[in-house]
């Protein structure tokens, strides 16, 4: 063959050779290995050890639950049951112990980022009642007529046929 192939060909096993070479250099032997066998995931063994010394920042809803289960009831039989709790509560990382550390946010900013009216007929998002922030009492906080843990049904519109 001429050099007008080899050269090309040197280049591109030059550059695998390299990707090979900087892989096994830089990952550590157990990224992506678990008990299961060999499979590729941004997990590392010998990491978790080390995570385990950070406090955990969200707890499950069934944490809430356990304190506030008139609350849980309330918020399971309504719309919003399907949100966690520290979606509008923020992360329950020291509550119990530090009750004034969970915040609510009233603000209208969280309200809209599930209720714009966004027109996508047919998905799950598309189906949830939507309004126009800036026409919808733009000056007040959703919670001034609404309640999260229970909020109205909208009400459909009937057509009348003739």
């Amino acid at each position: 063959m001429k050099n007008h192939v080899w050269r090309p060909l040197y280049i591109v096993l030059a550059i695998v050779g390299g990707i090979i070479i900087t892989r096994t250099l830089l990952v550590p032997n157990d990224f992506g290995v678990y008990e299961r066998g060999y499979m590729y995931g941004w997990h590392r063994k010998s990491n978790e050890a080390e995570w385990r010394k950070y406090p955990i920042k969200y707890k499950s809803p069934q944490i809430c639950a356990e304190c506030h289960p008139e609350k849980d009831r309330e918020i399971k039989s309504s719309p919003h049951a399907s949100i966690s709790c520290q979606n509008c509560h923020g992360p329950n990382y020291n509550h119990p112990d530090d009750p004034q550390g969970l915040t609510i946010d009233r603000s209208r900013g969280l309200c809209i980022r599930c209720h714009a009216h966004l027109p996508y007929k047919g998905t799950l998002r598309g189906g949830i009642p939507g309004i126009n922030p800036e026409t919808h009492y733009p000056q007040e906080q959703c919670v001034m007529c609404h309640i999260p843990h229970s909020p109205k049904p909208m009400i459909q519109k009937r057509e009348v046929k003739s």
